[in-house]
């Protein structure tokens, strides 16, 4: 299988490895946990605690955040990049966090272990080569209306620019399904890992947007061979700022990653035997 113009992020015969301090994205299964926006430091810090005590190796939080709504709650900004920093020192585990603005990356870098790129700023083509220029991961969602090609052209801007530590995230695409909030593709997944050598994880939160749908597409996703998960965790979801029907409570989580990690050792058992 070829894709038109992709040079750098065609598969080589070797899987990268993205480090995240202690991290190696695309070296076992890699888990993300965490609010969908940071709204205080007691909300942050305690759900860094819970996830990390679950299992997660980093902690997501949005500081901006891009709502369909100009109305609706855009997030804490740079006192929500300080709130990070703070769960960070309490738990000692990496932040992803998203950037909007060619003028933020630089400051929000500062703060960050990995650059979001969302799925609205898939093709946001100035950003890609401003993230391409700095020396942090990159975690690429696709677009909620983008190809497969399309997702995987938008990780070549950004290893163009020479930064070659690049995350894809398939985190659901619009189809005229509508009991969900988006369809999960994991085929996207398993071609992705096809057709390139990054990292592919999943976020089944805003893939399906429903929490009793997201353990059973965070077990599909191991057992498809995504690299990792994406999901949203809040310690009171009912008193959340955004997104507050679709994240988990910390023991709703825990109890996930409790059936995620025989599972992960079955596939890796399996692979393994696969390659002997």
């Amino acid at each position: 299988m070829e894709l038109k113009g992709i040079k750098l992020a065609a598969a080589n015969g070797k899987r990268t490895i993205v480090k995240v301090g202690k991290v190696n994205v695309g070296a076992g299964f890699t888990v993300i946990a965490g609010p969908c926006s940071v709204e205080g430091e007691e909300q942050v810090v305690e759900t860094a605690i819970a996830v990390k005590n679950a299992g997660a190796d980093m902690l997501r939080g949005g500081a901006f955040k891009p709502r369909t709504s100009p109305y609706a709650f855009q997030g804490l900004g740079f006192k929500g990049l300080k709130l990070l920093a703070k769960a960070k020192e309490v738990t000692g585990l990496p932040i992803v966090t998203e950037v909007l603005d060619t003028r933020d990356v630089s400051w929000v870098c500062e703060y960050a272990d990995v650059l979001q790129i969302g799925a609205r700023n898939m093709q946001n083509f100035a950003l890609l080569k401003e993230v391409g220029k700095t020396d942090k991961p990159v975690l690429l969602k696709r677009g909620m209306q983008s190809t497969i090609e399309e997702w995987i052209n938008c990780a070549e801007y950004i290893l163009n620019e020479g930064n070659m530590n690049v995350i894809l995230c398939e985190r659901g695409i619009r189809t005229f399904e509508t009991f969900t909030r988006n369809t999960l593709d994991l085929s996207a997944v398993v071609a992705a890992r096809q057709l390139t050598h990054l990292p592919v994880i999943t976020d089944p939160t805003h893939g399906t947007g429903k929490i009793e749908l997201i353990e059973g597409m965070s077990l599909a996703s191991v057992a498809c061979g995504a690299d990792g998960l994406m999901v949203e965790v809040h310690v009171k979801p009912k008193d959340a700022m955004s997104d507050k029907e679709q994240a988990m409570t910390p023991e709703r989580f825990s109890a996930m990653m409790a059936k995620i990690r025989p599972l992960i050792g079955h596939m890796e058992r399996l692979n393994k035997g696969e390659n002997q």
